[in-house]
């Protein structure tokens, strides 16, 4: 149960830190409508996750006996991770007044999670497969995975809607710089793992 802990609070901190089309609609409307909209957009993951991980949980269940399939999956993942990594160590700045409509926070954040490719990608190279090792441990180590996972993506991107309500700065500061360097340094070694994983399948 540890080490799925250890993955969701790595995997869902940094998730919810790094700069994306979610967390620039979550900004968008912080800065437009005020901090409550903007946590209203940082919910948006949990209504539009349960779809994209049931799918992708049943293919690699369905695929549990080819280990090569896996093993090629393990590589996507840890070749992805490896992305995410290389993006957040370098984050882009971010533009505090990025546009925004009228403040429809619920319907917006939705279509923004459900069209952005990095929750499919996530849960179908690295997430599904996490979580079905997990479920195999125990239905208890998968819930933790999934509760301390969803408590840090959607809980730092609540945080940053409250804090860029009350100040622009920080996210262009350096203390959100170290903090996504940090992340990105730890996501680097998840990644080595996974690829380490995927190469072993093979052979």
């Amino acid at each position: 149960m540890f080490t799925a802990i250890t993955s969701a609070f790595l995997l869902g901190l940094s998730a919810g830190l790094a700069p994306g089309p979610l967390m620039t609609l979550v900004i968008a409307q912080s800065l437009r409508h005020g901090p409550r909209e903007g946590c209203k957009t940082a919910l948006a993951p949990l209504l539009t996750d349960a779809p994209i991980i049931a799918l992708t949980l049943v293919l690699v269940t369905r695929l549990a006996e080819l280990q090569r399939v896996l093993g090629a999956l393990s590589l996507a993942g840890g070749v992805f991770v490896l992305y995410l990594a290389v993006d957040t160590f370098r984050p882009a700045r971010v533009e505090t007044d990025a546009p925004a409509a009228a403040p429809r926070a619920w319907l917006q954040g939705v279509l923004t999670n459900l069209l952005n490719p990095h929750p499919w990608l996530f849960w179908l190279t690295v997430g599904a497969a996490t979580l079905a090792r997990t479920i195999a441990e125990s239905w208890l180590a998968a819930g933790a995975f999934l509760g301390v996972f969803y408590l840090l993506l959607v809980g730092s991107k609540v945080l940053l809607a409250l804090i860029v309500g009350r100040s622009r700065e920080f996210l262009n500061g350096r203390p959100y710089r170290l903090i996504l360097q940090c992340l990105g340094a730890l996501l680097a070694g998840f990644a080595v793992l996974l690829l380490r994983d995927g190469w072993r399948r093979f052979q």
